[in-house]
C-alpha cells in the first residue's frame, strides 16, 4: 500500500473513541486558541483587503458563509480567504513546527459546517486529521524546504486543508485518497515575502484552504488522484525535497507518533522563531534595570538565522519586517518591555533603531532551534546573558494556559470579556452546540469595533 493510501485509511479511522485522550485535550487547545487569537485580531488590516477581493471575486451570497467579523456572507471559497486572513492577523496562531495549520483548516471547517450543515461532533475529529496529515511531512522535511525558500504552511497546509475537508464530509478512504492526491498537487508558497517585509504570506493561508477544499470537493465528485503522490518518481517528495521517500518510517508512524501533540502557541506577536528570543530578553530587561546598553548579542542556530527576513536590521516599515528580524525582537523588548502590536508597528523609534544596529548576530549550531543565548554588553563594563533552551513542549499551552492568553490579548485590543466566556462555553460544550454560536460572537465584536 502506498504512503497516501495508508495516510487515508488512518483519517478515514479518526474518531473520538480512538484518539487518545490528550490529543482530543489538544484539539480543543487548538480550537479555543484559533478562535481566540482571531478576536484579537480585528483591527488588523490584512482581513479587510481579503474582503473586499472575496467580494469582487465571488460577490455576496445570502446562503454563504459568514466573514467573520463583517458579517457578510460570500460562497465558501470566499470566506476562506477573508477568515484565513483574519486568523494570521497578529502572526500569533499556532505553530506546528514552521507551519501554521489553525488559519488555515479552522477557518475551512467553521465555513463547512455553517454552510453544509455538517454534524458538530465532527468538528474536533477533523481539526485533528487535518493537523495529523499536514505535521507527517513538515516534520520530516521542513528543514529541507524552508532554506530553500519555500514556505511551510501552504506548502503542507494545503493537504491539511484536504485531508480536515474529507474527514468532515466523511469521504471514503478511496476519496480521501483521491483529495491527499489533489492536494499535494496545488501546494505551494515561497517565502521572499518576509525578506522583504510584504503581505503575501498573510493570505497564503486562505489560498491553502481554498485549494485544500477544492482538492476534497474535486476528489467527492469523482476525480482520479495519482497512488504514489507523496513517494512517488515526480512525486512532492521528490519534486520537493530531492530524495527518496521513506514510506515504511511513515507508515510506522501514523497513530503512534500525533502530529497534533507537537502543534505549539504563541505567547508574543513575532514569529514563531523569535518567541524564546522575546523571553530571554524580557527577563534581561528585569536584570539591567535602568543600567544603558552598549552592545547586544544574540546566538540563535543557524536554520533560524538563515530564516528568511529573520537576519534583517532595517529601516522597517511593516509590521512582517520586525516581527521576523532578530535583531527587532531583540531590541524592543529590552527598551520596552513585552511586546505589542503597537510596538511592533512603530518603525520611527530612535532608541530602539539604534539599538537594533548594535545587535550582532551569530549562527550557532550549537544552540539548539527555539532556543538562545542573548548577551548584552552595558555602558558601566558589565556583560550579563540570558541562556534560554526551549523546545515546542514549553510552548504547548493547556486550555487553561490558552484562556489566559487569548484574554491577555483581548485586553490589549478592547474585546470584552463576554466574548471569550462565550467562546469558552461554546469549545467545553463540543461535541455538542452550534457553529452558529461562535459566528454570533464574531458578530458582536465586529459591531463593537466599526462603534
Amino acid at each position: 500500500m502506498g504512503l497516501t493510501a495508508s495516510l487515508a485509511k488512518f483519517l478515514h479511522g479518526l474518531n473520538e473513541a480512538n484518539i487518545p485522550p490528550e490529543v482530543m485535550a489538544k484539539a480543543w487547545a487548538c480550537l479555543l486558541n484559533g478562535y481566540g487569537i482571531a478576536l484579537g485580531c480585528h483591527n488588523t488590516p490584512y482581513a479587510p483587503v481579503a474582503r473586499a477581493a472575496a467580494v469582487a471575486m465571488d460577490g455576496l451570497k445570502s446562503e454563504g458563509a459568514t466573514m467573520l467579523g463583517d458579517g457578510r456572507k460570500v460562497a465558501v471559497p470566499g470566506a476562506l480567504l477573508a477568515n484565513a486572513a483574519l486568523f494570521h492577523g497578529r502572526a500569533q496562531e499556532d505553530s506546528l513546527g514552521a507551519a501554521h495549520l489553525g488559519p488555515i483548516v479552522i477557518p475551512l471547517l467553521t465555513a463547512l459546517v455553517e454552510t453544509e450543515r455538517y454534524p458538530i461532533e465532527r468538528l474536533l475529529p477533523s481539526l485533528v486529521a487535518g493537523y495529523e496529515a499536514g505535521g507527517l511531512l513538515e516534520k520530516a522535511y521542513n528543514p529541507k524546504t524552508a532554506p530553500v525558500g519555500l514556505r511551510s504552511t501552504p506548502l503542507y497546509g494545503t493537504m491539511a486543508a484536504a485531508a480536515a475537508a474529507a474527514k468532515l464530509m466523511a469521504l471514503d478512504v478511496e476519496r480521501t485518497e483521491a483529495a491527499l492526491a489533489n492536494a499535494l498537487s496545488f501546494a505551494g508558497g515561497i517565502l521572499q515575502s518576509f525578506a522583504e517585509g510584504t503581505d503575501e504570506w498573510r493570505y497564503q493561508v486562505g489560498v491553502a484552504a481554498r485549494n485544500g477544499l477544492a482538492a476534497a470537493m474535486l476528489a467527492r465528485a469523482g476525480s482520479v488522484g495519482a497512488k504514489q503522490a507523496i513517494e512517488g518518481r515526480a512525486g512532492f517528495v521528490r519534486a520537493y525535497v530531492r530524495e527518496t521517500c521513506d514510506v515504511a518510517a511513515f507508515q510506522e508512524r501514523l497513530g503512534r507518533d500525533w502530529e497534533t501533540l507537537r502543534v505549539a502557541f504563541k505567547p508574543f506577536p513575532v514569529c514563531a522563531y523569535n518567541q524564546t528570543l522575546v523571553g530571554a530578553a524580557l527577563a534581561l530587561k528585569e536584570r539591567i534595570g535602568s543600567a544603558r546598553i552598549k552592545g547586544v548579542t544574540v546566538r540563535m542556530n543557524p536554520f533560524e538565522t538563515g530564516y528568511a527576513g529573520m537576519d534583517s536590521k532595517g529601516p522597517f516599515d511593516s509590521i512582517t519586517g520586525t516581527l521576523m528580524s532578530i535583531p527587532f525582537c531583540a531590541a524592543a523588548p529590552l527598551l520596552h518591555g513585552s511586546p505589542t502590536i503597537g510596538m511592533m508597528t512603530t518603525y520611527d523609534d530612535r532608541a530602539v533603531n539604534d539599538l537594533v544596529t548594535r545587535v550582532g548576530l551569530v549562527s550557532d549550531p550549537e544552540v539548539p532551534t527555539l532556543s538562545c543565548r542573548l548577551g548584552v554588553e552595558l555602558e558601566d563594563g558589565r556583560t550579563i546573558e540570558e541562556h534560554a533552551k526551549k523546545t515546542a513542549r514549553d510552548y504547548s499551552y493547556s486550555v487553561n494556559d490558552v484562556s489566559a492568553l487569548i484574554r491577555r490579548i483581548g485586553r490589549e485590543e478592547g474585546v470584552v470579556p463576554e466574548a471569550y466566556d462565550r467562546l469558552e462555553a461554546f469549545v467545553d460544550g463540543l461535541p455538542r452546540g452550534s457553529i452558529s454560536s461562535v459566528i454570533d460572537i464574531f458578530s458582536l465584536i465586529g459591531r463593537r469595533a466599526a462603534a
